[in-house]
């Protein structure tokens, strides 16, 4: 039986309800909210384990509630799969941008969604045990903890989401070897789900940007996937 506390916003009363029945018989507990302002203040006062935000919501949407998550220390990473209507690349590619660590298209099966909520909560739970010598990977300023699930860059914390960290970390164990965006997707996002390419691209992308100077170490292999650069200093 599954575990875990989930929040889902959206404004469908019925959606709500099919939502919170299917999840409540997979073992989760739910609580829902039907306007992005009412989200942000129930997943502040109660720290979900995981975020099911709809795009369209009245008042505050759920691009801005997904940023706004983000922004908070309470809630920076805590897992948000988006919910959307709309089913162009843009659209998808706008709310991973914006902090999502998945999606799932509107009309969707329970199932499907109970299948991605659960790969999500298993790799934020894992806690591998690397070798003593492994715990913290360092290329030059920037230092990898493994087992504190923390990023440094010189002095400053880099907040990465659930799925941006286990693909830095997939990418930084073996430095110089080239990963297939195929491997990335099966490593950091399960095989459970069906996601395109672009969706890896995407987290790269906002992965290198929190990593600053440190995030062209991240190199791209055209017409295959990305390696971690190895260190030559």
């Amino acid at each position: 039986m599954a575990e875990g506390f989930v929040l889902v916003i959206d404004d469908e009363k019925e959606l709500l309800e099919l939502v919170r029945y299917n999840l409540e018989k997979e073992g989760y507990r739910i609580r829902t909210a039907e306007n992005g302002a009412d989200g942000l203040e129930a997943a502040a006062r109660e720290l979900p384990d995981i975020v099911i935000v709809d795009l369209m919501l009245p008042g505050i949407d759920g691009l801005e509630v997904c940023r706004r998550l983000r922004a908070d220390q309470r809630t920076a990473r805590t897992p948000i799969i988006m919910l959307t209507a709309k089913s162009t690349e843009t659209d998808r590619v706008v709310g991973l941008e914006m902090g999502a660590d998945d999606y799932v298209t509107k009309p969707f099966s329970p199932r499907e969604l109970a299948a991605r909520i659960k790969a999500i909560l298993r790799r934020v739970s894992e806690r591998q045990s690397p070798t003593p010598q492994s715990k913290i990977i360092r290329c030059g300023g920037l230092a990898i903890d493994m087992e504190r699930r923390n990023v440094r860059c010189g002095e400053e914390n880099v907040d990465l989401t659930a799925t941006e960290f286990r693909l830095l970390q997939i990418l930084a164990r073996h430095p110089g070897r080239v990963y297939s965006r195929s491997e990335l997707i099966e490593g950091a996002l399960g095989r459970e789900i069906a996601v395109v390419d672009r969706t890896i691209d995407v987290h790269v992308t906002s992965l290198r940007r929190k990593l600053g100077a440190y995030g062209d170490r991240i190199e791209t292999m055209r017409g295959f996937g990305y390696r971690f650069q190895e260190q030559t200093e």
